[in-house]
């Protein structure tokens, strides 16, 4: 009788590995999908990416009061941008665009932009009192919708 020689192929290994390389291979798919999923985004970063550009207009000129800079053109750029934005408020939360609530407070925030830029502040004091009323109108509307 002879001996099988060492080198010789056990009977099933090659399929047992092409199958192990197969599960494998379905494994890491099912990772990549499930990693491609949660990388969709699940809403619309539209509205909080236009509240973040708000933000930083309003910090940008609170910061300019903070530190005594106050002069029109030190302002009026932010208000501008601010005002520009507001534009964008009705399609950045088209569900609450349906709201009479919600457009009363969108038509007074632009109201008080455009009165500001019409006679734009021209002293730290005029500045603060901008920053306020422009802070109320935001604050009556989250007030009314941030709940």
């Amino acid at each position: 009788m002879s001996t099988p020689a060492p080198d010789a192929p056990k009977s099933g290994s090659a399929s047992k590995r092409y199958f192990f390389l197969w599960l494998v291979g379905l494994l890491m798919g099912i990772i990549a999908t499930v990693m491609i999923i949660r990388m969709w985004p699940k809403h619309d970063p539209f509205p909080h990416a236009l509240m973040h550009v708000q933000a930083h207009h309003m910090d940008a000129l609170k910061e300019n009061l903070k530190t005594n800079r106050c002069a029109a053109t030190d302002t009026i750029p932010h208000l501008q941008t601010l005002r520009r934005t507001a534009d964008d408020l009705e399609a950045a939360f088209p569900d609450l665009a349906k709201d009479d609530r919600f457009t009363k407070h969108a038509s007074d925030f632009r109201k008080v932009l455009d009165a500001s830029l019409a006679s734009p502040p021209m002293n730290c004091e005029g500045v603060k009192q901008t920053l306020a009323m422009i802070s109320d109108q935001c604050k009556a509307c989250h007030d009314d919708f941030n709940k």
